[in-house]
């Protein structure tokens, strides 16, 4: 071969290396840039349809700014219990304090006069903020301290909406930082035992950072162009996706690449054979959760429509990354790339897999009715699992200050004080709706929103329509709160003519659990079906898909089962966020069909030379290890969101990492390979790939 044919074999690699430096030296910036485009206002996820979203897009006619409202509470210097001296002597003090306030340059609309509770015990004041402040909201709301502090023989404390955003926006904080530093360090762990290798491992993780650069640009320029809406979760769930998916992907195609080493291949052919081998396994794979992902534009949530786009452009950029960038550095590196050991011939860990391959091939019946039972009793617990909703003192897996501060309002003042239910109706039917309102069991008060903003006085008409502020007798965020809700509709709508909507955030609230309900109707058969059509194609089977897609989702309900005992006995979470069993499932089920696609395809490949039962057993020794270690990087990487001090995403966390390793070291392990070796050559129905040797009428029965 000349000179100029094998300089231009490598031009292709560096060439790749090379656009890949440039990518992640220009667009690399933006994982730590999404903050800037992202929001944390929850009323901007609101489901587009529902009733209370109405009463937001109603409520602006009303009033000539949106505001953000910062409630004050005053009580006497340390706990306002039953000994806490009488508050009355401060309402002065307080009034002054509030009158202060409301010329701060963060204010927006009037604010409210001091309010004493009935006990005596502690004084309130609104102060509504604007809701642009982004960064200025802590300053504003320190300054608000200082201000209220002022009020001597008092303790305060900031609860309301802006206090929560603020410690949202704490919680957040680590997003860019803290959890991509985990999870980076948590893989390099792993993968540093697995290959025994330092150049490898790294390599890996620069490969997931490029991808998680790259997508991350692409989000941006999405968000910046209002064709996304990006929040803390989106933005952390990417960063572990993208890393989790690319180093996955980066181990299986590595594997191979090791195989072909071992097999005596040049660096050329030697990556060749890995991507022919794995290219439409992994791209299958990344279809599956693609697909699963952008299944959730279905949804009526605005957070779940923004997860699915965003998902899928992480995991295009993930597969993007392995399948260019990762093969290119292969080649130029060689076996230096398992420096300082070398390429082994046999795979570490084949010896237990051998183990395992011969225990599902001398009793495949015995196998699979033990992962079977298994698997139905941790998912007899799963219909126990609460999704209604998180509470505020649960919204935060630490102390939080407007937690402390609500929790202060709560027993001081009506469970609903400082978060009124909205009502919106005709003007000619206002007594009737302000009787409804009163008479309808939950309610504390309810009177006519004013042109000042606040409750009493003449109420503002506005084209016909006023405002009604209904103070709830419970927590705004309780499940009481919820049903008095309800009841309210239920008594409003039957008022004549006064085209009641009912809203605030309880309302918000319970129409977010209602359209969840909805969502989770609707996606989850359409992901199934997408998940089915994928196998089906790869496998050219409709048999062992099925099979497949089944046992991932009883994976998933033994998952929710066992989450179920897990967040109510030993996190103590009394429910989860409404979202959170649809994105366990969409990332259960399209991950946990990922390593069942890995092995089947290897399966499939190693049954058309010999035979099924020899093609089960080998596929599974050779897989076995590549992929634990696949689901062992991706369950650490998604268990990292732990660090975020949020119970949605310690939820979150819990589900995928736990049920990953459910699936990859029970299913994928031992119930599809003894499901398939029990089955034989029908399990690939309607095609054949042979019977094996020897095998023409080893019925099922007989085996195990």
């Amino acid at each position: 071969m000349s000179a100029t044919p094998r300089r231009a074999r490598w031009l292709v690699p560096v060439l790749l290396v090379a656009v890949w430096l440039g990518v992640g030296g220009v667009l690399g910036p933006y994982a730590g840039r999404l903050g800037e485009v992202a929001t944390n206002d929850q009323a901007a996820f609101l489901p587009r349809s529902a009733e209370s979203t109405e009463v937001v897009a109603a409520q602006r006619a009303f009033r000539q700014k949106e505001t953000l409202p910062a409630i004050v509470v005053w009580t006497a210097g340390g706990e306002a219990g039953a000994g806490a001296p009488v508050m009355e002597d401060r309402l002065a003090d307080a009034d002054k304090a509030l009158a202060l306030l409301a010329r701060d340059r963060g204010a927006s609309g009037a604010v409210s006069p001091a309010l004493l509770s009935e006990d005596g015990r502690a004084i309130e004041g609104v102060v509504p903020l604007r809701p642009d402040l982004g960064d200025d909201l802590a300053p504003t709301l320190d300054r608000i301290r200082a201000a209220a502090e002022r009020v001597p023989g008092t303790t305060v404390q900031l609860a309301g909406p802006a206090a929560t955003r603020a410690d949202l926006a704490d919680a957040f904080a680590g997003i860019d930082g803290l959890l991509l530093a985990v999870a980076l360090a948590t893989v390099l762990v792993i993968l540093l035992l697995v290959y025994r290798s330092v150049l490898l491992p790294l390599v890996i993780i620069f490969s997931a950072v490029l991808a998680l650069g790259l997508a991350c640009a692409i989000v941006y320029a999405l968000a910046d162009h209002g064709l996304v809406r990006v929040d803390g979760q989106v933005q952390g769930i990417l960063s572990i996706l993208v890393i989790g998916a690319a180093t996955d992907y980066a181990l299986l195609l590595s594997a191979r690449h090791r195989e072909e080493l071992a097999a005596g291949a040049d660096r050329f052919a030697a990556v060749r054979g890995a991507l022919r081998g794995f290219w439409g396994a992994i791209v299958a794979s990344a279809a599956t959760v693609a697909l699963g992902l952008l299944a959730l534009l279905l949804s009526d949530l605005t957070n779940n429509r923004a997860l699915g786009p965003v998902g899928a452009v992480g995991i295009g950029c993930a597969v993007l990354s392995t399948l260019t960038f990762l093969p290119a550095v292969l080649l130029l590196l060689g076996r230096g790339a398992y420096w300082p050991s070398r390429a082994p011939a046999g795979g570490a860990g084949h010896g237990v897999w051998r183990r395992v391959a011969a225990l599902v091939d001398r009793a495949p019946r015995r196998v699979w009715a033990v992962a079977l039972v298994v698997l139905l009793a941790g998912a007899a617990f799963a219909p126990t699992l609460a999704s209604k909703g998180t509470p505020l003192d649960e919204t935060f897996v630490n102390d939080a200050p407007s937690v402390a501060a609500q929790q202060t309002l709560g027993r001081h003042f009506p469970g609903g004080s400082g978060n009124p239910t909205v009502i919106i109706a005709d003007a000619d039917r206002l007594q009737e709706v302000l009787a409804a309102s009163r008479n309808t069991e939950g309610v504390a008060s309810a009177a006519g929103v004013g042109a000042s903003g606040r409750p009493g006085g003449a109420p503002l008409v506005v084209d016909g329509r006023v405002r009604v502020d209904a103070t709830l007798t419970s927590a705004a965020d309780g499940d009481e709160a919820l049903r008095t809700v309800a009841r309210l509709r239920t008594s409003l709508h039957a008022v004549p003519g006064a085209n009641a909507l009912v809203g605030g955030y309880t309302a918000q609230r319970y129409d977010t659990l209602r359209t969840a309900e909805r969502d989770r109707t609707l996606i989850v058969p359409v992901v199934l079906a997408v998940i089915l059509l994928v196998l089906t194609v790869l496998l050219r089977s409709l048999l062992t898909p099925v099979l497949l897609v089944a046992t991932v989702a009883l994976n998933f309900l033994a998952t929710l089962g066992v989450s179920a005992l897990v967040f109510r006995h030993v996190f103590g979470f009394s429910g989860t966020d409404p979202s959170v069993p649809l994105y366990g499932f969409v990332f259960l089920v399209a991950l946990g069909v990922d390593y069942n696609i890995f092995l089947m395809s290897r399966v499939r490949e190693e049954s058309l030379l010999h035979g099924v039962r020899e093609g089960v057993l080998r596929g599974l020794v050779t897989t076995g290890g590549v992929i634990t270690s696949a689901g062992v990087v991706l369950a650490a990487t998604f268990a990292a969101l732990g660090v975020i001090p949020l119970a949605f995403l310690a939820q979150i966390a819990f589900i995928v990492a736990f049920g990953v390793l459910l699936d990859t070291l029970v299913v994928r392990s031992l119930l599809v390979p003894a499901l398939v070796r029990d089955i034989g050559p029908r399990a690939w129905w309607p095609g054949r790939l042979g019977r094996d040797p020897g095998e023409a009428d080893d019925a099922p029965s007989t085996r195990g």
